[in-house]
């Protein structure tokens, strides 16, 4: 019921400590799984990950979304890269936000495929002269699955949580 708590108050600015420290736990969780599975191509959870914290957190996820990009940045290098983790993941919130009321594990996986292949749009070139078409479909495709399967999981435990 916290949790409720929690999204009812998103739009006050004011954080209680325990905002703070949900919300740091949630980037480190994304921060780390993303370098976990980093060795896996096209394989990630950070899409699923900021669409529950989005539908969770709504607007106090973009605190998750810039810590997390500023942590990329630091342990990966600031490149060209990095600025596009700025906008697109605040999108997929953005989107998130607006949708939030869904509870539907097949709309979620449809909207986080589709993100994947928008963002995959944006990416994929360098993958489909590296490893051709089917390393640039995986992503996508790998976008909808583990949405699928882990959506109604994570929110039912981010709901618990909180």
């Amino acid at each position: 019921m916290q949790i409720n708590k929690m999204i009812s108050d998103s739009h006050h600015k004011k954080n209680t400590t325990k905002d703070i420290v949900i919300l740091a736990m949630c980037t480190a969780i994304l921060f780390v799984q993303q370098i976990a599975l980093a060795v896996l191509l096209n394989i990630e959870l950070v899409s699923l990950l900021i669409i529950v914290y989005a539908a969770t957190f709504r607007y106090k996820s973009l605190y998750i979304i810039y810590v997390f990009a500023i942590l990329e940045g630091i342990f990966y290098g600031f490149h060209i890269w990095w600025i596009s983790y700025l906008y697109i993941w605040t999108i997929l919130a953005f989107i998130t936000i607006v949708l939030h009321k869904i509870r539907s594990s097949i709309i979620w996986a449809a909207i986080s495929g589709g993100f994947g292949l928008f963002f995959g749009a944006l990416c994929a070139i360098p993958y489909l002269f590296i490893g051709g078409p089917a390393m640039a479909i995986t992503y996508w495709v790998s976008n909808f699955l583990i949405c699928l399967m882990l959506w109604k999981p994570l929110t039912k435990l981010m709901y618990k949580l909180s």
